[in-house]
């Protein structure tokens, strides 16, 4: 093989003759630097498409991230704002629950006030329900729906409560008034040694105002306060001996005199038919008895009308 060089500056040509195993050599150099060309071409292809795949998986998995966190974040606040609204209905709940104690305190005392059958209102007890499970209808309640069934029940609450707190007062204003009620007689046994006006006198024997009732009985047996009152004296006084007194509103005074023993101190609160004294036989007196009076505004009245009308 024969390759001829041209040389335009010295005009001349210059013949290279090559052999076949030179020109096989050529070749097979050609076709090896070739092949090492397109392999390098390859491999860097194939790099480059690695680190863009790489590139692509990194942004995927950083968004992927990214939605994670944003799910964690809103999961987060919706468990805050839920742990929220059950602690604002627990408070409410537990609010509800002091109200109803005091319900059940105050229907205890209108049951106890009013005499009623505690067997029929038992307030320490649950009520008793009932009934049979209707299919379809056992769904649970939502936040909403539980919400307005718990500001229906304080609705009610509230309701039941001042309802009760009059039902209270009218029952305690009534029960005052009776206790206030003169009426009876200052012992539990015994009887009527003296009545109400003129008599003679057991010391004299001359003609005497006698401004109250007398009765006698056994040394040391129960005088009680004919009406609910308030102990204004308690005391020795003259000829009265041992007295003590009780204001019962609206004017009326009651005495109890000659007592041996007082079982009652000024300021104290009495109700009907409570033991205050026992009877004895102290100052102008010839014998166990306890001299009865009734006085409204400063002037005695005759006991005997208040001892024989009925009790209210």
């Amino acid at each position: 093989m024969k390759i001829v060089v041209l040389s335009e500056q010295q005009c001349r040509s210059v013949t290279l003759r090559l052999s076949r195993s030179a020109l096989a050599l050529g070749v097979a150099l050609a076709v090896i630097c070739f092949g090492l060309l397109v392999a390098g071409s390859y491999f860097w292809g194939s790099h480059q498409a690695g680190q863009s795949q790489t590139i692509v998986e990194s942004s995927l998995v950083n968004r992927w991230q990214q939605e994670h966190q944003r799910h964690d974040e809103l999961l987060a606040q919706v468990r805050l704002q839920t742990q929220q609204q059950v602690d604002a209905l627990t408070l409410r709940i537990g609010q509800l629950q002091a109200k109803l104690l005091r319900l059940d305190a105050l229907g205890q005392r209108l049951t106890d006030v009013a005499d009623l059958d505690k067997g029929e209102f038992d307030f320490s007890s649950q009520p008793a329900l009932g009934g049979p499970i209707e299919s379809g209808f056992q769904d649970s309640y939502a936040l909403p729906e539980l919400t307005q069934l718990l500001e229906a029940l304080e609705e009610q609450a509230s309701s039941r409560e001042q309802q009760l707190r009059l039902l209270d007062e009218l029952i305690v204003n009534q029960k005052f008034e009776r206790e206030k009620f003169i009426a009876g007689r200052p012992i539990k046994k015994g009887w009527i040694s003296s009545y109400y006006g003129y008599r003679s006198d057991p010391f004299t024997g001359k003609r005497t105002w006698h401004s109250g009732v007398d009765f006698a009985g056994k040394e040391n047996s129960p005088v009680i306060a004919v009406a609910g009152g308030v102990v204004t004296e308690v005391g020795s006084n003259g000829g009265y001996g041992l007295l003590i007194e009780i204001n019962h509103g609206s004017g009326l005074v009651t005495r109890y005199a000659h007592c041996k023993t007082a079982e009652v101190s000024v300021g104290d609160v009495v109700q009907k038919g409570q033991t205050i004294a026992r009877m004895g036989s102290t100052g102008r007196s010839t014998g166990p008895h306890v001299h009865f009076e009734v006085i409204k505004n400063g002037k005695s009245l005759n006991p005997t009308k208040f001892i024989r009308r009925a009790s209210r």
